[in-house]
């Protein structure tokens, strides 16, 4: 099958994005997108094995056992195996309980968490192999990225009350489920028109203390959405095969103007995974370039708990909100920058671990922590910066500003940062060694024959807590 060239002279928008995304999964991927596509893979199901200990994973997994179906998918460490819908539901769900998971800034996405799972029930579904998944996922992200930054992110969200997240996530879970369950063009716009029918997403969900309806509706709900549109379209339903296209269709629904289907006009050139961030660091986002900073100075000059008088943390005004004194752990800027110079590095387990919270040695430090809303830092285009300030007990100060978060696409993480990273998400729950062979296997996806190795090792039930 030839896939759709970017710039193709068919000028509707729905035929155009389902003649590329039906052609996906028999289009390789050069070297350089597929490798990020491991990478983004690889940090996804960390994340969904990290996050099935978490609330939101916790209340997923128990709806999709009291509702459990036809076990064609496997949920995350949990034994249980039912249909491709609930299965993606609840991994997605696991993938966002937490802080860990990636995202595409421009669009204000958070891609990994919808499109991951839905690739990985649908693949499940249908006997997939490791080459198709893989492309799957890249297709995904390529879909939810544009189409989250077709309905005008941050503005549709501050404007309107709509949640770019699940618009986004349920056309790029959709193309991906879809390009493995039902990879034919025709069919494919009609999976489009059922997810169409299904976007939805609040900002009211930012009301939510617990983040499990943060997480239903940043990835739980678009990844089933798009499931059950691929599902539903392969099973025979028919559907409207121009969903993005005339008056009314999905575009004129929501106000978007029609010149951005440009959007669409270089898909196969350019791959929205390779612009799309993974976290180094397994806490809230805004806390990201603090702990750079902080690694930078501990690196450079050995700086430890003991060393420090007071540190003050300088973040834009908005992320300083996000991060101020919470109750969370992972999400509390002035416990963290602690944490990190009593034990000179963060990992998954003691960024969310709340007794470390009253450690007196931890505690006692993070009464000497300020963080400040900085004005120059809150006017840059960058977002994600900050500048650590170090007042040493021998009078030294020591400074370090971070310009480019690690894991952002101006500061890529290694393979094997990324590979750490899974490990130290994956290892207290899988145990060293079969988390090393899910490692293995996702390095190893292209010549998988399926994807029944990898889910097997990641649905059994976990036997460690942590």
């Amino acid at each position: 099958m030839t896939r759709v060239a970017a710039g193709s002279n068919d000028s509707n928008l729905t035929a155009r994005i389902a003649a590329y995304a039906a052609a996906a999964c028999s289009t390789p991927l050069a070297e350089d997108v597929a490798h990020k596509a491991q990478h983004h893979l690889l940090d996804t199901i960390a994340a969904m094995v990290s996050g099935s200990t978490l609330p939101a994973g916790v209340a997923a997994r128990k709806f999709a056992g009291e509702t459990a179906g036809r076990p064609v998918a496997s949920v995350v460490m949990s034994g249980l195996r039912t249909n491709s819908v609930d299965a993606a539901l609840a991994n997605a769900m696991a993938a966002h309980a937490d802080e860990t998971d990636d995202a595409h800034p421009a669009s204000i996405t958070h891609p990994g968490c919808a499109v991951v799972p839905a690739a990985l029930a649908a693949a499940e579904a249908v006997g997939a192999s490791g080459a198709q998944f893989l492309r799957a996922v890249a297709l995904g992200y390529d879909i939810c990225a544009r189409f989250g930054i077709a309905v005008g992110a941050g503005q549709f969200l501050t404007e309107r009350g709509f949640d770019p997240h699940a618009f986004g996530g349920v056309f790029g879970a959709a193309a991906a489920a879809g390009a493995l369950a039902t990879p034919d063009p025709t069919k494919m716009t009609h999976v489009f028109s059922y997810a169409a029918q299904q976007a939805s997403g609040l900002a009211t969900l930012f009301r939510d203390r617990e983040h499990i309806e943060k997480a239903f509706v940043f990835a739980g709900m678009p990844a089933r959405n798009g499931v059950a549109a691929a599902m539903m379209v392969r099973s025979g339903m028919p559907g409207v095969a121009d969903v993005f296209d005339g008056d009314p269709s999905f575009l004129s629904a929501f106000g978007i103007d029609r010149e951005k289907a440009a959007l669409f006009d270089d898909l196969g050139q350019t791959f929205e995974i390779t612009h799309t961030n993974i976290k180094r660091w397994s806490v809230g986002s805004p806390v990201q370039a603090a702990l750079d900073s902080l690694e930078a100075m501990i690196s450079e000059h050995g700086v430890r708990a003991r060393d420090v008088a007071s540190v003050t943390i300088h973040l834009p005004s908005e992320g300083a909100q996000v991060v101020n004194d919470r109750k969370m752990p992972s999400v509390n800027a002035q416990h963290l920058a602690a944490l990190m110079l009593v034990d000179g590095t963060i990992g998954f387990i003691s960024s969310h671990d709340e007794v470390r919270m009253r450690d007196p040695d931890v505690f006692a430090l993070r009464q000497r922590v300020t963080l400040s809303a900085h004005e120059e830092l809150s006017r840059t285009a960058v977002s994600r910066q900050a500048i650590v300030d170090l007042h040493l007990h021998d009078g030294r100060k020591l400074s370090h500003r971070t310009h480019a978060v690690r894991g952002t696409v101006k500061n890529p993480m290694s393979r094997p940062e990324v590979e750490a990273k899974a490990l130290d998400l994956m290892q207290p729950l899988l145990g060293a060694e079969a988390a090393r062979r899910g490692v293995d296997m996702i390095w190893n996806i292209e010549s998988a024959a399926s994807l029944a190795p990898l889910a097997a090792l990641i649905g059994e039930a976990s036997k460690q807590k942590i």
